[in-house]
C-alpha cells in the first residue's frame, strides 16, 4: 500500500518550478531595486553642495 497524494502527483513538479521562477523574479527584482536605491545615492551625493 503507497501513500500517492490526493491530486494525482503530477502538480507537485509545476508547483515546484513555479516556485522557483517566483523566487527567481523576486530576487532579479530585489537586487534591482537594491542596485537602484546604490544609485540614486551615489547621484545625490556626487550632486550635493559641497
Amino acid at each position: 500500500m503507497t501513500a500517492e497524494p490526493e491530486h494525482g502527483g503530477g502538480d507537485t513538479e509545476k508547483w515546484k518550478e513555479r516556485g522557483v521562477m517566483l523566487r527567481v523574479f523576486v530576487y532579479v527584482f530585489a537586487t534591482h531595486l537594491f542596485a537602484g536605491f546604490v544609485w540614486i545615492l551615489f547621484y545625490v551625493g556626487q550632486h550635493a553642495q559641497k
